[in-house]
């Protein structure tokens, strides 16, 4: 959403589209070349699906580091619960964890309900995204290997897996060869990690020709699942690293920009927590669980309506968790370090609106400024949705090019809910109108509601 916050889409910056009525969102793909998917973002909405795939496609003019593949597929994986919207609410309104999943989905199909078709001797690209409500899962085509080329708009070192770990928001692609014995079928198999009992979802690959699948229930799911422990998942996300040699967007090769030589000018540290505020049981970012307003938070920064949010520190405080609609002031062009701690037993999964970041460093335990030795300062990837694991943290390093009110928020839909989010502007600190070159103006078919409702659209 370069220079173009308006159109992002959150209950932060948009009104919500009443019902019965269209609204439509305009933005430009620049910057960013590869896989993404598409889904609503109020309440659990997400969690009944809604959700699709979007492929952004580089100019003819730039060159693709490896070879034109003979067809692409999109495979959007997630778990699945039985329960409608409101069932979910009700669970997390009382205070209690969602269970376990029912299921794992390929494409909105339950097990041997998906085919894929294959062309002996072919090659494939498979755009995959995690689009589920909050479980991690991991990624296989039995008897073939995954080459990983891409993961949110940036190319990535070329590496054979067996397996890949995809975590709840993100997305990936990787490059199949259709180079095993022709028979009725193989498997596409996604199972969960990290939680009991493990669940699968099973798609047919089937080679053309050889015959329709196999008999359901035949796939050996034991043998094509992953281990389960963190230690491993943390190992393979250290070897997801940026391809430098190779241009995205630009002509220019991924790696001109040296983001290991840029001198940090602030630390953001975000520590995710539990609390009962109020008798009811919320997720916290440094002790605070994020309150919706009525008035979205760009339309109140924009008209100078008072009362709507809070600016806060973006850093751990003493203080008793509370409720607040919490927003991070950031200087733009600043070159800022994002730490994100967890200190629960549960993965969590961050993702930020209008921005990639360098995935610089993830480690056990506490952050301390030390942990940048342990960094990769060289070829990091660049991405915008990224794993913490449980008593872990990660730190990303992101350069503030893009104006605007941007939701920071975990991509897991209940912890979500129940409060896991926070706002970050990032302006020239002026109270001027934005210069058009930095930041859009408002779009003239932009809906007001709240606080905003009685104003009139200004334009630049």
């Amino acid at each position: 959403m370069r220079r173009n916050s308006w159109n992002d889409g959150v209950a932060g910056t948009n009104c919500a589209i009443p019902p019965g009525e269209n609204w439509t969102y305009v933005f430009q793909a620049k910057d960013e070349v590869g896989s993404f998917f598409y889904r609503p973002s109020l309440g659990l909405h997400a969690a009944a699906g809604g959700h699709g795939p979007i492929r952004v496609n580089s100019r003819p003019v730039i060159a693709v580091p490896f070879a034109q593949p003979d067809g692409e597929f999109d495979v959007l994986i997630g778990d699945w619960y039985n329960m409608d919207v409101k069932e979910m609410r009700g669970y997390l309104d009382r205070g209690r964890d969602l269970p376990s999943p029912d299921g794992i989905l390929i494409n909105g199909l339950g097990p041997y309900a998906a085919d894929f078709t294959f062309k002996p001797g072919r090659t494939y690209r498979l755009r995959v995204s995690n689009v589920g409500t909050r479980t991690s899962l991991s990624f296989r085509i039995q008897g073939h290997k995954l080459l990983l080329v891409e993961a949110e708009g940036t190319y990535t070192l070329q590496k054979h897996y067996a397996s890949l770990d995809v975590h709840p928001g993100q997305s990936l692609s990787v490059l199949v060869a259709a180079d095993q014995t022709p028979r009725p079928s193989y498997y596409m198999v996604v199972s969960s990690l990290f939680v009991e009992p493990k669940l699968f979802g099973v798609a047919n690959v089937l080679y053309a020709g050889s015959g329709g699948p196999q008999p359901p229930g035949a796939a050996p799911l034991e043998d094509l699942s992953s281990h389960n422990g963190y230690n491993r998942s943390m190992e393979q996300a250290r070897t997801v690293r940026m391809n430098l040699t190779c241009g995205a967007a630009r002509p220019n090769q991924q790696g001109s920009f040296r983001y290991g030589l840029i001198t940090v000018s602030r630390t953001l540290l975000l520590r995710n927590g539990e609390a009962e505020i109020g008798g009811r049981r919320r997720c916290t970012v440094n002790s605070v669980s994020f309150a919706g307003a009525a008035t979205p938070l760009k339309l109140a920064d924009h008209f100078d309506v008072a009362g709507v949010f809070t600016v806060v520190p973006g850093r751990p405080e003493k203080r008793r968790p509370s409720l607040g609609t919490a927003v991070i002031d950031a200087r733009y062009r600043d070159f800022v370090q994002i730490v994100f701690e967890n200190r629960l037993p549960s993965l969590q999964t961050w993702h930020l609106d209008g921005y990639s970041f360098f995935v610089a460093g993830m480690g056990w335990g506490k952050w301390s400024p030390d942990a940048r030795s342990t960094y990769n300062l060289v070829d990091a990837i660049y991405r915008s949705t990224v794993q913490v694991y449980p008593s872990a943290w990660t730190a990303v390093l992101v350069s503030l090019d893009n104006e605007g009110m941007w939701n920071l928020r975990s991509q897991s839909l209940d912890r979500r809910y129940l409060g896991q989010e926070i706002y970050m502007r990032v302006s020239q600190g002026s109270s001027e109108v934005p210069d058009p070159r930095d930041e859009l103006p408002m779009p003239p078919n932009a809906l007001l509601c709240g606080k905003a409702k009685s104003w009139k659209i200004r334009r630049a």
